[in-house]
């Protein structure tokens, strides 16, 4: 955490006791009991995107000897508070606008996705800001993420199952924005130094969010049997492909775990937006690999060209792992709905 965490550390549980009193507060005026129960989302199927959330990216993040705890406790943290912003700004908006209530396990199930960008954020900026910051960047970032899903749905007119798979796009590129502006950590050998014992946590994380990665493609999905064969394949390519590309770029042709850490997962990101409507395999499998190619070669463009032109430092790499496949998923939705 952010040295100057000293500054903040008698305002952490003020701050969130103030935040949790005022969720309470408006959990009673917004919510009632008498709420429509149906759902076409399954407890299961929540637990999975509870698990990646949890379990996945808490563990996704621990590369970092001195930050282990803020990539896992930080992350449950945030990710609880989180949802319950996310719920509430959702009853908001059905209040204001006279929306119709939707069942309370979709609710839930769509605030736990929401924070999938926040948690991608948070690897941007992972060593460098305090929990006072981590908690305000959330609650900031949910407003605005939410603002971005209501101009698609109103002005573009984008489907709300396609409008959510945007959270890896824009919790990247919000990650590198906050990134931006926060001072550069001190050098590697002190604060940015990684264990094997943590890459290995680290790596668990990633075995996690593959696992799951079906399910949060193919929860909001209205042919859920397409969007999870489609994601499937597609995280089965690029895996392949990272194992394949690792060894071919490296000088001694073994396999670096930092490439399989990323590159395993970029074909559930790029096929995310697509995976419901594509009808042939193949397609998918296009899109695996060609997110794989993307994520390695761009490990090695960005943090040696670009990021230092910007000033950017990226801790966990998110522009690579989640905002590159997530463009290229986007412009395959372009073209498959054109074609």
């Amino acid at each position: 955490m952010s040295s100057n965490y000293r500054n903040f550390q008698n305002s952490v549980p003020w701050l969130i006791l103030f935040l949790e009193a005022v969720f309470i507060i408006l959990f009673y005026f917004l919510f009632s009991a008498d709420e429509a129960s149906g759902s076409s989302i399954s407890y299961p199927a929540f637990q999975d995107v509870s698990h990646m959330v949890i379990f996945g990216f808490g563990f996704f993040l621990t590369f970092l000897k001195r930050y282990g705890f803020s990539s896992t406790g930080f992350n449950l943290l945030i990710t609880v508070l989180g949802v319950q912003c996310s719920v509430l700004i959702e009853g908001l908006l059905v209040f204001l606008l006279r929306g119709t209530n939707e069942g309370s396990l979709k609710r839930i199930t769509k605030a736990a996705m929401t924070m999938t960008a926040v948690v991608i954020s948070t690897g941007a900026v992972l060593g460098k800001t305090n929990p006072v910051q981590l908690i305000l960047m959330t609650v900031v970032e949910i407003i605005v993420f939410r603002m971005s899903r209501w101009i698609n749905n109103i002005f573009l007119e984008v489907p709300d199952n396609i409008s959510l798979m945007h959270v890896h796009l824009f919790g990247a590129y919000f990650g590198l924005a906050v990134s931006s502006r926060c001072s550069e950590p001190l050098p590697r050998s002190e604060k940015n130094a990684s264990t094997p014992k943590l890459d290995l946590f680290s790596m668990l994380g990633t075995l996690f969010l593959w696992v799951f990665w079906p399910s949060f493609n193919s929860i909001l999905a209205l042919n859920k049997r397409n969007a999870i064969y489609n994601t499937y394949f597609a995280l089965a390519v690029s895996a392949v492909s990272a194992f394949v590309l690792s060894a071919l770029t490296t000088k001694d042709g073994r396999f670096r775990m930092t490439h399989i850490h990323s590159a395993v997962l970029a074909g559930g990101v790029a096929v995310g937006y697509a995976a419901h409507c594509i009808e042939y395999p193949w397609i998918a499998m296009i899109l695996g690999l060609l997110a794989s190619v993307i994520t390695i070669l761009g490990s090695y463009c960005l943090q040696r060209c670009l990021n230092p032109v910007l000033k950017i430092h990226d801790t966990s790499g998110v522009h690579f792992t989640f905002g590159l496949p997530a463009v290229l998923g986007a412009l395959a939705q372009v073209v498959l709905f054109v074609v």
